[in-house]
């Protein structure tokens, strides 16, 4: 594969006009490591190994599976037209304005409201540190820090999440490490009577819960695996985006066999699934406490701050970026576009820092109805993204081979029929989400379809009567240029 570095800025002849390709190979790894491992990990897998004991593996494999069938369609498409707007860009030009506009808005309500859900969390293991500061300051306190960080330059945001990531990375590979070799009996000096890949098949069985539990499962875990795009974005501000779109898009596999399949194994190895303190302690905590590990507790209050951070850091990041591409392609105010001198899009990173804001006030204020209100309303998002990533490579797959052949260099396995075959588990899973009463399954999807309902309405109109678009097409838009021009933004 041959591939240009890309140019440092998009956008108009002005010198602060377009994005800069700020983040390095290095940062761009280690964000698409990082993306793959959120919080969520952490916190909600205890909830699924409750509803379908180890079966929860089959939840884990299944989920994962379709993910890394949607992200080698995107980085089909991403390879070959690099973007800040990634799949909304891309749903733009090959499903339409309609497309492009809607689930690029639907994707920016979902990351301002993560904001407030991942500020009141990190803020909640801070007044548990720190009890002399309140809660609702020790949010703003996050969040002002990294505003100020994202403000500064798109190398700032790469740097700190290099760090966040490497954190996260580094702990999940000692825990599977630790916890193998307990699962095996050689880890010196721990005595782990619980411990032993018995712990899968005793209890209850496999699938203690019955076969039905999988898909119960599958809707508690979907939702952690959001983010795993965000590399995808990222590679517009890098040097050269097609080789980092292609790195991330191939190594998606290993990623998610070993930080998810790989650390809930062990977890339910280590400790019988139904073992109380699963529940309580959560699941990390919970196999770091069998072996008798001190300040297990502590330990993973510190590693999930550190990917609560890592989520906001990357949250604000990709609501940004989105914004700005919205900005270019007249779905949004054309301020949005406009860019600092270090490449910066300002307003875009302050209009989302202020709904951040607004709905960490709604957390606090209105915790029962605003605020559930927000979150049940952008939950379904993750599968309308993926939904909309494939109907878009369906169509972009013939627009590239009739326009740039040579632009595939990342290619969808056994297209059209493994992109029809994740569309149609894509729409099942939202299907049984609606027969799910227990878990709220049924009223995040009424709720988030009637938010992109009133969005897509506004598409139609927007669409219909030529509102915002600029008369020349935009470049995210338009025709994908030769290998050696495409544009970041």
């Amino acid at each position: 594969m041959t591939s240009q570095p890309n140019p440092t800025k998009t956008g108009t002849d002005d010198p602060g006009s377009g994005l800069q390709a700020g983040l390095k190979n290095r940062h761009l790894s280690m964000i698409a490591i990082g993306g793959v491992i959120g919080a969520g990990l952490f916190v909600g897998s205890s909830s699924g190994i409750a509803t379908a004991g180890p079966g929860i593996l089959l939840s884990y494999a299944l989920v994962g599976t379709l993910v890394v069938l949607v992200m080698r369609m995107l980085g089909e498409m991403s390879a070959a037209n690099p973007s800040s707007g990634s799949f909304s860009a891309h749903a733009d030009r090959a499903l339409g304005r309609w497309a492009g506009f809607s689930i690029g808005w639907l994707y920016w309500f979902f990351w301002v409201v993560v904001l407030a859900v991942e500020a009141t969390a990190g803020a909640a293991i801070l007044e548990g540190w720190i009890p002399a500061v309140p809660q609702w300051a020790w949010a703003l306190i996050v969040m002002v820090v990294l505003t100020a960080t994202n403000l500064v330059s798109v190398g700032s945001y790469g740097e700190f999440e290099f760090w966040f990531a490497g954190i996260k990375v580094v702990a999940i590979a000692a825990f599977i490490v630790v916890g193998g070799l307990a699962i095996f009996g050689v880890l010196p000096g721990v005595e782990a009577d619980q411990a032993g890949l018995s712990n899968l098949t005793e209890h209850g069985g496999f699938l203690p819960n019955g076969p039905g539990a999988i898909l119960t499962g599958v809707l508690l875990v979907v939702f952690s695996f959001m983010g795993s795009e965000i590399a995808t974005l990222a590679a517009g501000e890098s040097e050269d985006p097609q080789r980092a779109v292609t790195k991330s898009t191939n190594s998606i596999i290993w990623r998610i066999a070993v930080f998810y399949l790989g650390s809930i194994l062990v977890v339910v190895s280590l400790l019988p699934w139904n073992d109380p303190a699963i529940k309580e302690d959560g699941s990390y905590v919970a196999a770091l406490d069998s072996l008798g590990i001190a300040h297990a507790g502590e330990i993973m209050n510190f590693i999930v701050l550190t990917s609560v951070l890592s989520c906001l850091n990357s949250g604000l990041y990709t609501a940004s970026r989105m914004a700005f591409s919205l900005g270019q392609r007249g779905d949004a105010p054309k301020a949005f576009a406009r860019t600092t001198a270090n490449g910066v899009p300002r307003t875009a990173i302050l209009v989302s820092v202020v709904f951040g804001f607004v709905a960490v006030f709604f957390n606090y204020k209105f915790p029962d109805s605003v605020f559930l209100f927000l979150v049940n309303s952008s939950g379904a998002v993750a599968l309308f993204v993926w939904l909309v990533i494939c109907f878009s490579q369906l169509r972009m797959r013939k627009i590239i081979q009739a326009e740039s052949p040579e632009k595939l260099v990342v290619k969808m396995w056994l297209y059209p029929y493994l992109t029809w075959a994740a569309a149609a588990l894509i729409v099942f899973v939202l299907g049984y989400m609606l027969t799910d009463t227990e878990h709220n399954g049924r009223e995040t999807v009424l709720l988030s379809l009637m938010v992109a309902a009133v969005v897509l309405v506004i598409a139609v109109i927007r669409q219909r009567t030529g509102a915002g678009r600029p008369a020349a097409a935009v470049a995210e838009a338009g025709p994908a240029e030769p290998a050696d021009k495409v544009t970041t933004g």
